[in-house]
């Protein structure tokens, strides 16, 4: 993920310009208008010197009074055009910026869907929203106020110093060696401060992480008192970064006293030298006037561009992180119209020698032969660890097997194309995700265009009607962040009333553990019953009334199918893990109140 923090600064605008190429559209036009805003500027340095040297006489002794209304109009014209082409030259920037800079935000988000589940598992939340948001916006503001002033700064120091030798070698050379310890050592300061702000960009994401975490964990925070273990590690998060962002400004500041220093040495410098040549009679009085200007125009671009090399780094740090998510290959290709389409109707399930092991660790899975009739219900069940929610991930494609073949249909799932794979099968994990919406809306997710009636339908088909009715506002109740306003329980009748509403052929079930009433219980048994029917479905069961209920019974142990077959007889086979899974749920289930 983090490839991108060696990329060479010029090779990392290079690739984002390919990412985001808004960026260049009409660049030839905003630099047409950055010309003219610069050569407006210099207009008005040499209107000053005519006026002074021919206008007012200083050269003939006589004041020629149209010649110094003419100068007057010109250098009038001349900041108008500067304001004009600089207006325009900054809205283009404005506007191509913030198109190229969506392009970017749009497919970094997308590619993170497209990460593979390890990456987004192991890497922090708050490192990838950083690096979609923070890192983005950075971009932003070096693009917006400092990617295109840059290039005008450089050219309006060349301007300048073409003008200035016109006027006078001598103080010419006296600028540009004043600025020369500035010019020699700006190679140093950008690879320390590319160093310093590449660490800066890191601890964002990891200060965003210490953050969001305990914000979504509030409960769990509070409920076991850790909210001083919390708050520290929040304090070493935001200190870290507060010590990177420290050292890092430390070199801006540095930089840009030193271009301070050069740009009042460089002042002093041409009022003595030009004292002294104007004494000679090398130069006129407006001469030294106008190369006073001159200077002006020559030092603002030098600490601007010194201000601007700070904020390249910060912004060229944050694209390098953003360039790692987007090159970070997605381990789920989709074929796209190259690929198959799956049939409808109950499918058939075959596991060809599927063996699975997470990068540099040991196999996971070890050559899994499986095959599900259409239409059959099959519980898989074993021990924490033994394999089978990894079954259930392969099954519905959120990772590719390492070795084998995993097929529906008697299709290869790599070669079925994403959109209909999604509209065939259907996973219903342990805790059903609700977002910060309407129970409406979050049942939609499982088909977008579904009518508030046609929302009502599938609950009453799931027998949920009555627990609909009963919510205070309906389909219209707002369920909380991550759905908290509901009981986990009436979290997995949502997830089960969005599952109905997609109409898959297939149905992936990993089921939830989580502790609901009896009555709840039984509600989500009955609808899981009538979401299961005339389809093909595979469960990941954690509970017995879930095996008993199945067509066959698949025990994983250690990565391997150990056994198969319906619950009854599996359940009599001494000395098995099954019969010592079922001895475990048996005991669990005499246990409870009213078993």
């Amino acid at each position: 993920m983090d490839s991108g923090e060696q990329i060479p600064a010029m090779e990392t605008i290079r690739r984002g310009l390919r990412y985001s190429p808004e960026l260049t559209e009409g660049i030839r036009v905003t630099l047409l208008w950055a010309v003219l805003a610069s050569v407006g500027q210099v207009v008005v340095p040499i209107a000053v010197q005519q006026t002074l040297d021919r206008g007012l006489g200083a050269e003939t002794g006589e004041p020629d009074l149209s010649f110094v209304v003419l100068m007057g109009v010109v250098a009038a014209g001349a900041v108008a055009l500067t304001g004009v082409a600089s207006y325009l030259m900054t809205s283009r920037l404005f506007t191509t910026a913030e198109r190229g800079l969506a392009t970017l935000r749009i497919r970094a988000f997308r590619h993170v869907h497209d990460l593979p589940v390890l990456t987004q598992t192991t890497e922090r939340r708050g490192a990838l929203v950083s690096r979609v948001t923070s890192d983005v916006d950075q971009v932003s503001q070096f693009l917006v106020f400092g990617g295109l002033i840059f290039v005008v700064s450089i050219g309006q120091i060349l301007l300048a110093t073409i003008v200035m030798l016109v006027y006078s070698w001598q103080l010419t050379l006296v600028v540009w060696l004043c600025f020369a310890p500035l010019f020699v050592s700006l190679r140093y300061f950008q690879r320390r401060l590319s160093e310093a702000y590449g660490v800066v960009r890191r601890q964002v994401g990891v200060m965003l992480s210490a953050i969001s975490e305990p914000v979504v964990g509030a409960a769990v925070v509070r409920s076991y008192a850790v909210e001083d273990r919390t708050q520290e590690r929040i304090d070493t998060a935001i200190r870290t970064h507060q010590r990177a962002s420290t050292r890092a400004q430390g070199f801006t500041a540095f930089s840009f006293s030193l271009g301070g220093i050069s740009a009042g040495l460089a002042n002093a410098g041409v009022i003595i030298v030009g004292v002294w040549l104007g004494l000679a009679g090398d130069i006129t009085a407006g001469g030294i006037l106008a190369f006073a200007f001159l200077v002006t125009l020559f030092v603002g671009p030098v600490q601007i561009g010194t201000q601007i090399l700070t904020d390249a780094q910060n912004a060229i740090a944050g694209w390098r992180r953003v360039i790692g998510i987007l090159e970070t290959p997605a381990d789920l290709v989709d074929p796209g119209e190259a690929g198959a389409d799956l049939p409808r109707g109950p499918v058939g399930v075959r596991f060809e020698g599927v063996g699975f092991a997470y990068p540099g660790g040991p196999p996971v899975l070890h050559g899994i032969d499986l095959e599900v009739a259409p239409g059959r219900r099959v519980a898989v069940v074993g021990e924490t660890g033994s394999g089978k929610s990894t079954i259930a991930k392969l099954l519905t494609r959120l990772m590719d097997p390492t070795s084998g073949r995993v097929l529906l249909h008697g299709l290869d799932l790599r070669e079925v194309r994403a959109q209909s794979l999604r509209r065939s099968v259907v996973l219903v994990p342990q805790e059903g995700f609700l977002f910060d919406d309407t129970l409406a809306a979050n049942a939609r997710y499982g088909r977008l265009d579904a009518t508030e009636e046609e929302i009502r339908t599938a609950a009453e088909e799931l027998g949920l009607g009555d627990w609909l009715a009963g919510l205070p506002a309906g389909l219209q109740t707002q369920v909380g962040q991550r759905g908290e306003s509901l009981s986990a329980g009436e979290r997995q009748l949502v997830a089960l009333l969005r599952a109905h509403l997609a109409d898959p052929d297939l149905l992936v079930l990993d089921e939830a553990t989580s502790a609901v009433d009896p009555a709840l219980e039984m509600r989500i048994g009955r609808a899981l019953e009538r979401l299961m029917s005339g389809r093909t479905s595979v469960t990941i069961a954690h509970r017995l009334s879930t095996a008993e209920a199945a067509d066959e019974v698949v025990v994983v142990d250690a990565g391997r199918i150990v056994q198969r077959g319906p619950h009854a007889e599996l359940a009599v086979q001494e000395g098995t893990v099954y019969a010592r899974l079922y001895r475990s749920w048996t005991a669990r289930r005499g246990d409870r109140p009213g078993a």
